[in-house]
């Protein structure tokens, strides 16, 4: 059973590290529990739609609160668009009017990434919320410094914040296999290599198995 209630913030260490097939695979499983789940994309930039994937890979409702046409952090496409910045009590506002008994926060970026105006981030939409994180890392080597890094910064604010690690390779390299027993916080999951590529149907169904942990240390 994934330990949720109402709001949770999902950001990762950097740009890449697959926020957007974990919150699916978070929402796919949460459902299969037979939990109500809603899905925001704080602010999308680039081409990309994160909220349309969300819905096709896990079928719950997904929407985006703010896009910028350009690939960038959202206080920078948002400057560059002439686009209005988000306020942060108006998304708080937003969050919690959802019904559902769980709402997922896709950030952008890193956690400390600028989301909106005078600068807030996503980890000060946690505060605001009062809300736990997931943090999404990357298995390899950097991750160690990267996670313990989020990890710190989440622990000054009293943010509660578990690890996913969003892509587990199907080769083991060295460092992945030691990542295993070092990576810091804690293990809520992992998502398998390439997860997205999953026909829907697959996905919904697999998603429960990556938040069954072993016992710590052993392979995925």
């Amino acid at each position: 059973m994934i330990p949720f209630e109402g709001p949770v913030l999902v950001t990762g260490t950097d740009t890449g590290v697959g926020k957007t097939v974990t919150t699916a695979g978070l929402a796919a499983a949460l459902i299969r529990q037979g939990r109500s789940v809603d899905v925001v994309k704080i602010a999308q930039t680039g081409d990309d739609d994160d909220a349309a994937e969300i819905t096709r890979l896990s079928g719950a409702p997904a929407r985006a609160l703010a896009s910028y046409p350009d690939p960038l952090a959202p206080f920078a496409a948002a400057r560059r668009s002439g686009l209005p910045l988000l306020k942060l009590a108006e998304v708080a506002d937003t969050v919690l009017d959802s019904r559902a008994e769980v709402v997922l926060l896709e950030g952008a970026g890193g956690l400390l990434v600028q989301l909106g105006q005078d600068g807030w981030t996503a980890r000060d939409l946690a505060v605001e919320l009062g809300c736990p994180a997931v943090v999404v890392v990357r298995a390899g080597l950097g991750t160690l410094n990267h996670t313990a890094l989020t990890l710190e910064a989440l622990e000054r604010r009293g943010i509660e914040a578990a690890v996913v690690i969003g892509s587990w390779p199907r080769d083991l390299g060295i460092a992945e296999y030691e990542n295993l027993t070092d990576l810091p916080g804690d293990r809520l999951g992992w998502i398998p290599e390439d997860a997205a590529k999953l026909d829907p149907e697959a996905f919904r169904l697999a998603a429960s198995e990556w938040f069954l942990l072993p016992e710590p240390g052993s392979r995925p």
